[in-house]
């Protein structure tokens, strides 16, 4: 037979196998996260006609002869560049900009997937659309965030919630006038809370004397449970002057309830300076706070999400995991727009958004496919005429044939 036949019906099978590549790509053209796929092809073995010879002496060398034996498809390739980007506003839709690859738990096997479309399931898991659970850190009680553990399932359960703090420290910042009387006096609250989250409100009130002002607890009687003990004293070049050891700060003890809290005023925060006889000196930012249920959530470039409270506080709740390889086209699609690590992907590197080759993280945003519509559908074309000229080939040899089998009548 004719080797043309053979050559003809490999370069039908490759180019009908581009038509399905080209496709698939086609009919992904909206969803989310996919990468497309190219086709390269490659010839197959030469039969050798000729061996080629070398020059000796006056006479020069001839080259191989050699006929083609056909076409074949060498690789499908996956093109993992970036997708355009889709607001979508919904808080859980997250998007990649750059290189890496969300961690999923899809049943029992770790997968990887661009496709940032994700849900609450009625555990609190952020899972895809096909259930599998985006993998991360989950931050303790006080918001921390381990990120030396294993990864593990990401949760934000309805109800959430932050558990009170008692206030230990307060600041005291800015100024005691100084061209004020002996005698005047500034007065202060804050809102401290106990171990229980219940808060109270306390006054203080400082009088001063000479370069002092010196505290006490407003009130007749002053209220039960609240005591203050220390001064704040200022030099005459208005500075404070702190309170040993510190060489940068003094310090009042506030006792509420049996529990002491630290009040710290700083040189840069604090001063003794003419102010017209008007102080503006201020108890603020107690470090305690009440408790809270969580109320909603926003995610940072890094990954992290972090939780908004109802006592208006926020705190860190998890951090999401990405991963990148050494050879992202080696890795094998497994179906729900998800991959799967092969031989020649290269191991996982797990880390954090923004580190190491990971790209960041936006929310409320998805990555659309990638296809470029107007090249597919050039590749259509190509593979159609391909397919065109490879089926001319195979009845022209039909042909040949014929003409063949007609010499003997």
């Amino acid at each position: 037979m004719l080797r043309s036949l053979y050559a003809g019906i490999s370069g039908l099978r490759s180019h009908q196998t581009m038509m399905d590549v080209t496709g698939n790509n086609i009919s992904n053209v909206n969803t989310v996260g996919f990468k497309s796929s190219s086709t390269v092809f490659q010839d197959t073995l030469s039969q050798l006609v000729q061996a080629a010879g070398a020059p000796q002496g006056d006479q020069g060398g001839t080259n191989p002869a050699q006929v083609g034996l056909g076409v074949r498809v060498a690789g499908i390739t996956t093109n993992f560049t970036q997708g355009a980007a889709q607001l979508t506003g919904r808080s859980t839709d997250l998007m990649i900009n750059g290189d890496g690859f969300f961690v999923v738990d899809g049943g029992g096997e770790q997968m990887y997937t661009r496709a940032g479309s994700f849900n609450f399931d009625g555990s609190g898991k952020l899972v895809t659309v096909d259930g599998s659970a985006l993998q991360g850190w989950t931050a303790d009680g006080n918001g921390d965030i381990d990120l030396n553990g294993a990864v593990g399932d990401i949760r934000l359960p309805t109800g959430t919630q932050m558990a009170p703090k008692a206030t230990s420290t307060a600041k005291l910042s800015g100024n005691f006038a100084a061209d004020a009387a002996d005698g005047a006096t500034v007065n202060t609250t804050i809102t401290v809370f106990n171990d229980l989250g219940v808060a109270r409100d306390v006054a203080l009130l400082f009088t001063k004397t000479g370069s002092t002002w010196a505290p006490s607890v407003p009130g007749t009687p002053p209220p039960t449970g609240v005591a203050v003990t220390g001064s704040i004293t200022f030099g005459a070049d208005g500075k404070l002057q702190p309170t040993a050891p510190s060489t940068t700060e003094a310090s009042l003890t506030l006792t509420v309830d049996g529990e002491a809290i630290q009040v710290v005023g700083t040189t840069a925060a604090l001063t003794g300076f003419a102010g017209d006889g008007v102080s503006t000196a201020k108890l603020s930012d107690g470090n305690g706070y009440a408790p809270g249920t969580l109320q909603s959530f926003t995610l940072g470039p890094d990954g992290t999400l972090t939780g908004v409270f109802s006592n208006e506080l926020r705190q860190d709740l998890g951090r999401v995991a990405m991963a990148n390889f050494a050879n992202p086209a080696g890795l094998e699609k497994a179906g729900q727009s998800q991959y799967r690590v092969t031989g020649n992907s290269g191991d996982p590197q797990v880390g954090t958004a923004g580190t190491n080759g990971r790209g960041t993280l936006t929310g409320g945003a998805l990555e659309m496919s990638n296809v470029d519509l107007s090249q597919e559908f050039t590749n259509l074309i190509v593979a159609q005429r391909g397919f065109q000229s490879n089926s001319r080939v195979i009845t022209t040899s039909d042909e040949l044939l014929q003409e063949l089998v007609n010499l003997k009548r």
